[in-house]
């Protein structure tokens, strides 16, 4: 029995493949191994890497390709699947929509094609904090509208969510998203904050600080993600029955949830940069700059149901995450002054 992961070199695949390994599972990982970024930051190579084990079945695909994912399905015995492939990013969404919907929406049709075809138990998919677009209402919870994204990337994580509750309701098959809040930690993406402020403070160049330093993010650790999937993975949802007139009815309530995964804490931009600045020892040279197409000013999870529902419970300080992070950027990149 095995367990696909999509996106397994990725930032947040490459952590839960290899806890999953850790743990003995049997993990089947696909990844498109993509020229998002340039070397010297060749990292899915490097997470790649990092994986090899005899319990690890690695293919370089595309989720897009529905005949090479549908012969990987058709040669293994698959009975979960965790995906994380998707073209990651708000900014890049703008510039590139072709990609998107490429990936995010056509792969992710693909796999919903695959769970339900080899009847999967279990559908655990990446959705994003993105949905919520420019809400006001603060924490964000998933009883929340998620009706009006700003960017081509939460559009088509809205759209996942959709599409998985068409499968769940329609074929029973039971789908789980998770929307991610800025996850952060070491073997991170370089086209996010913690890795860009990093770098460039060590190497003495300015970063931009973009609404003038006025953003909030609910900055969450990468291991308090890895938990709460593993935590996930023991809740599969069910088709519920209600009683209504003495009588046990279908109310179409179908086997799918949606969890938000956040670190339960909204840190303003300028605090998350200060304890950097003290981690490393070195201050920041700041740009600072308008707001940029697609940014919202401010994400915080309201991760009520998911502690009650999974038992979710991140530990992780963002001095804590941070300093893990700066260590690892430190031992692989070195310390360049």
């Amino acid at each position: 029995m095995s367990i696909l992961v999509t996106g397994s070199a990725g930032f947040i695949g490459f952590h839960v493949t290899k806890k999953l390994l850790e743990m003995g599972e049997e993990v089947i990982g696909i990844d498109n191994m993509s020229d998002y970024f340039v070397p010297p930051f060749e990292l899915k190579k490097e997470r790649n890497k990092v994986l090899e084990r005899k319990n690890y079945i690695f293919y370089n695909i595309d989720i897009s390709d529905q005949i090479a994912l549908k012969n990987i399905f058709s040669n293994h015995k698959i009975t979960e699947v965790i995906n994380l492939a998707a073209r990651a990013g708000v900014r890049y969404s703008i510039e590139y929509p072709e990609q998107y919907i490429k990936s995010n929406i056509v792969g992710f049709g693909n796999i919903l094609e695959c769970c339900k075809i080899y009847r999967i138990k279990h559908l655990i998919y990446a959705s994003s904090s993105s949905v919520y677009g420019a809400n006001t209402k603060i924490p964000f919870s998933t009883k929340d509208s998620v009706d009006h994204p700003v960017s081509l990337y939460a559009a088509t994580k809205k759209a996942n969510e959709l599409m998985a509750h068409t499968y769940a309701e329609l074929f029973d098959l039971p789908c789980t998203g998770l929307r991610f809040f800025t996850v952060y930690g070491p073997w991170g993406r370089p086209d996010m904050a913690a890795f860009i402020f990093t770098k460039n403070i060590i190497e003495g160049k300015e970063i931009e600080v973009f609404n003038n330093g006025l953003m909030f993010r609910d900055f969450t650790f990468i291991k308090d993600i890895v938990d709460g999937i593993c935590k996930v993975r023991e809740h599969i949802p069910t088709r519920y029955m209600y009683r209504k007139n003495n009588e046990d009815v279908d109310n179409s309530a179908a086997p799918y949830k949606i969890y938000n995964m956040g670190n339960d804490d909204c840190i303003k931009l300028e605090h998350f940069i200060e304890v950097l600045e003290e981690i490393i020892g070195k201050k920041a040279i700041k740009k600072y700059m308008p707001s940029q197409k697609g940014d919202v000013l401010r994400t915080y999870a309201d991760i009520s149901n998911t502690t009650f529902e999974v038992g979710y419970s991140p530990k992780t300080s963002v001095y804590q995450g941070l300093t893990a992070f700066v260590d690892w950027y430190w031992q692989h990149y070195g310390r360049h002054k």
